[in-house]
């Protein structure tokens, strides 16, 4: 039951991440198709984004009340049809249209899946949230390669999208059947007004915010960098992403192993100065294999935090599992949407290269904020080098476990 929760979850995961990959990949051909500059481009990606930020906050208090598994069993179907109007669209406002609704259904599954995840996680007793996540990379690739074959083969933008939804669908609802029932706890039956959010949910709301704000920006600047600062050719400006997100695959794969090892603070802020480490190899970096090298370091330590943090959230709320994913997921929504522009409004006052290196300033950021960063039960302690489960250290000492005066472990909240 539990591997097959996991394998169901992991799969969602992909199937968000390959229809995120399809679209990213055929955005030349949707251009094309409309007629229309980069900004009405980017006007459709935010409306995109601000979709998925709606659904995450409006009806967080509605996922936490139905649960995890009921609302993603609707969800991910719906953003699969949703992708079909998307696909069809007759006219520029038409898609716009089409677009705020697969953003408002996919943040809806995006807080549903992370919802799921935790409540899997919490089930094995160690963390896993990370392999979860590459998931994603895995799915985003995967939809990536599709784009490029159907480029390849003469299909536009309508049929691509078209196809991918049409293979989506069944898939959506077979995957309904994996999942985990939430804990009662987390689906209060009950009490008329909405509960207020712990503190603890907006200090990590805070460290996602910043972790996806430095993932978008490289996401969408790195080709830039690389072909305007560096002077490449568009083919090898074109690696940069595709380098960055194979690294995140291969870090997300040992992240998991990595926390239970070193503890969750310390592997926030070994993530932090890592990532500031990377990028500032790329904006120093005098050739372009000098920046591939830096985005591929950056890309497998910074892809641990986001995963982390929705870990985190699914344990600083009792009873509000669910809606402190959704709070989580809509600030870090909010830092992906905010990163590019940030870095596009620097890069104009000075140059790309300092624009991107914001980056730098945001890994610090979070760096220092993991020390602050609130622990939940389902987190470990390390202990002279053997891994501890929380659960298990409340058990074998009382009711909480404290650090020793040498700092090797983390202590562990009740």
């Amino acid at each position: 039951m539990l591997f097959r929760a996991r394998l169901g979850t992991f799969l969602t995961f992909a199937l968000a991440g390959l229809l995120t990959g399809v679209w990213v990949a055929r955005m030349p051909a949707l251009a094309a198709k409309f007629g229309t500059s980069e900004s009405e481009i980017g006007i459709v990606v935010l409306i995109w984004g601000l979709g998925a930020i709606v659904a995450m906050q409006g009806l967080r208090t509605v996922i936490a009340r139905a649960g995890s598994r009921s609302v993603l069993r609707i969800a991910l179907p719906l953003t699969a049809a949703s992708y079909v109007f998307v696909a069809l669209a007759p006219t520029y406002w038409a898609l716009l249209m089409a677009v705020a609704l697969f953003g408002m259904t996919f943040g809806i599954t995006d807080i549903a899946m992370n919802a799921q995840g935790t409540v899997v996680e919490q089930a094995h007793r160690r963390p896993i949230m990370s392999g979860m996540h590459a998931g994603w990379c895995v799915g985003a690739m995967s939809g990536g390669l599709f784009g490029v074959a159907t480029a390849a083969a003469g299909l536009g933008f309508t049929a691509t999208v078209l196809v991918a939804a049409i293979v989506a669908l069944p898939v959506a609802f077979a995957l309904g059947r994996t999942y985990l029932a939430d804990p009662p706890a987390a689906v209060p039956s009950n009490g008329r007004r909405r509960a207020r959010m712990p503190v603890a949910v907006y200090l990590i709301g805070v460290l996602a915010f910043i972790a996806f704000m430095a993932e978008g920006s490289i996401a969408d600047w790195s080709g830039l960098l690389l072909h305007d600062e560096l002077g490449t050719t568009q083919a090898v400006a074109a690696l940069g992403y595709p380098m960055f997100e194979f690294a995140m695959l291969i870090g997300r794969l040992t992240g998991d192993r990595l926390r239970t090892r070193l503890g969750t603070r310390r592997l926030l802020i070994a993530s932090g100065v890592g990532t500031a480490l990377g990028m500032t190899v790329v904006v120093l970096a005098p050739s372009a294999p000098f920046a591939l090298a830096g985005f591929f370091l950056t890309g497998l330590v910074v892809c641990t935090v986001v995963p982390t943090t929705i870990s985190l959230a699914g344990t600083a709320a009792p009873g509000q599992s669910a809606a402190a994913v959704a709070q989580v997921g809509a600030m870090g929504y909010g830092g992906l949407l905010l990163g590019p522009v940030v870095v596009g409004f620097l890069a104009d006052a000075t140059s790309l290269r300092l624009g991107v290196g914001v980056v730098v300033v945001l890994a610090l950021l979070i760096a220092f904020g993991a020390r602050f960063v609130p622990l939940g039960p389902g987190d470990v302690a390390v202990a002279g080098g053997t891994t501890v489960h929380a659960a298990d250290a409340l058990d074998a000492v009382g009711e909480t476990a404290a650090a020793p005066a040498g700092g090797d472990r983390e202590p562990v909240a009740a």
